[in-house]
């Protein structure tokens, strides 16, 4: 389990405490936050990789698989939109031979209203992701998803463009995609998404 995670100490432990008692490995990669982190996470005993500067997400998802030593890993935002108690609904399809990348799709009713440039942005996203890859995905920008680690690749984004890097790469590898529906919180939106990221998420579609 992998928890990027700039200045959330308010919602952090929410997130952690509520962590299945199935999962055995924890970290959060703190990425140079200005806030306590770091130290709250410490004091729910999981592993914290604390970045000395703000690098983005694709960085400390990065850093956190190259510390995670499970066959599958699991990456969960760490600002409370994503119940951790579906990890298991990840997890499921890729332990029962069914998939190798599994995608928590958020088109289920949410609690909260989505806000207008995550609506837009991911119209754009899944659509062009679609037609490029072929698959069948809705929803190909959720940050919660389970990967068989073989089917990781090496990270070179920067910001939230990583979603669609490691997809691709991902499927290119010969990765099969499913989605399982979850649930959502939208009202704990953090706002550290930009207009500017869904042109990143264009140039990164035409280079992988």
């Amino acid at each position: 389990m992998i928890i990027p995670a700039y200045n959330e100490e308010k919602r952090i432990g929410k997130v952690l405490q509520r962590m299945p008692e199935f999962v055995d490995e924890v970290i959060v990669v703190d990425d140079g936050s200005k806030d306590r982190t770091s130290e709250v996470a410490r004091k729910f005993g999981v592993k914290v990789i604390r970045l000395e500067q703000n690098q983005g997400k694709g960085k400390a998802m990065s850093e956190g698989i190259k510390a995670a030593s499970g066959d599958i890993i699991v990456f969960i935002d760490a600002d409370g939109q994503h119940r951790p108690e579906e990890i298991i609904k990840l997890v499921e399809p890729i332990v029962n031979g069914e998939a190798d990348f599994v995608i928590g799709s958020r088109l289920i009713k949410a609690q909260g209203e989505r806000p207008l440039i995550r609506k837009i942005s991911n119209f754009i996203t899944t659509s062009l992701i679609r037609l490029k890859l072929g698959i069948n995905v809705r929803d190909t920008q959720s940050g919660f998803r389970a990967i068989k680690r073989e089917f990781l690749p090496e990270i070179e984004s920067k910001r939230y463009e990583v979603e669609t890097e490691v997809l691709i790469k991902a499927v290119k590898k010969g990765a099969r995609v499913k989605e399982v529906p979850v649930s959502m919180i939208y009202g704990v939106e953090t706002g550290h998404f930009r207009f500017e990221d869904i042109v990143r998420f264009l140039k990164a579609l035409v280079k992988y």
